[in-house]
């Protein structure tokens, strides 16, 4: 397994939690905050990238956290298609889409590394 205490120790998952934080953010405003189903999915889908994390590592053992990581890389696929629904309609403008795309990407390199890591622990 890892060498990690506690999945808070995590890049990746520090990464997620500061991305959950700032859909938060352009979420709430404007005609994104008023468009309910998407503001909704894309919430769930960037919270689910962090707790799977979270939640893989407290398996204890190095196979299920991989499961896990590769639902968390597959909830950030989810999120970028969900971000560019939300560009094509107007709800960001188009710097905020691409930082954002570039965290979400970055997050998704950063569990695809560990996962590989992972890989070769066992």
């Amino acid at each position: 397994m890892a060498k990690f205490n506690s999945f808070e120790e995590i890049f990746a998952w520090q990464k997620a939690r500061e991305l959950n934080s700032e859909i938060y953010r352009i979420t709430g405003i404007g005609s994104f905050g008023q468009d309910f189903e998407l503001r909704g999915q894309i919430r769930r889908s960037s919270i689910s990238i962090s707790s799977n994390i979270a939640e893989g590592f407290e398996r204890g053992t190095a196979k299920e956290f991989i499961r896990f990581l590769y639902i968390a890389k597959a909830s950030a696929g989810e999120f970028r298609s969900q971000l560019y629904l939300a560009s094509d309609l107007k709800y960001l403008e188009n710097e905020e889409f691409v930082k954002t795309k570039a965290k979400v990407n970055e997050i998704s390199k950063l569990i695809s590394g560990l996962i590989k890591y992972l890989h070769s622990t066992l």
